[in-house]
């Protein structure tokens, strides 16, 4: 669903060949923020023509090569709405799981070897950080410094969560250490 949504919003915006809609998805650092697989891309865009969501507006050749343009149809963006409204109204709650299934059996491991794992984890967190940050600037700069509000909260959302998943690790990190001493 989020695939579809992402081409259709992005055709919306203006006609693009697949290699654009694609280009224009890694600038964004999509498949962070939005979960979508950017290598899902054609399949999306097979599926939306054929059923009629979108449409084929121009050939454009280039050398040996042809790149197809594609536009969103009237039932395409009546198909887009619907979709935002579904990942507007659909329930999310992400969790840790794996980190909370480890957690769970911690003990059965060398305190100081899940210490260690726990660090290799603060280490991923960090890293997420500095690509959000990365992608937020990055979006910055397309935008030319005029991000909606609705953006800046979906960025916002973004670190707090990672914050508080780094506070977690922390807390189990000094929790662990607690229990050596």
């Amino acid at each position: 669903m989020t695939t579809k949504l992402m081409v259709l919003a992005l055709l919306g915006i203006k006609p693009m060949s697949g290699y654009d809609i694609k280009e224009m998805l890694k600038l964004t650092d999509a498949e962070r923020w939005s979960g979508i697989l950017i290598g899902s891309i054609y399949n999306a865009i097979h599926k939306l023509e054929r059923d009629g969501y979108i449409e084929v507006s121009k050939i454009e050749h280039t050398g040996h090569r042809q790149k197809a343009i594609y536009t969103i149809t009237k039932r395409g963006q009546e198909y887009e709405k619907e979709l935002i409204r579904q990942s507007l109204e659909k329930p999310f709650n992400s969790y840790p799981t794996q980190l909370y299934s480890g957690l769970s059996f911690v003990d059965r491991i060398d305190k100081l070897e899940a210490i260690d794992a726990l660090n290799d984890q603060k280490a991923h967190l960090d890293a997420e950080y500095s690509a959000v940050t990365i992608g937020f600037n990055a979006k910055e700069e397309a935008a030319s410094g005029t991000l909606s509000p609705l953006t800046r909260l979906v960025f916002d959302h973004m670190y707090k969560t990672i914050e508080l998943q780094q506070a977690f690790v922390q807390e189990a990190i000094d929790l662990l250490k607690s229990k050596e001493s």
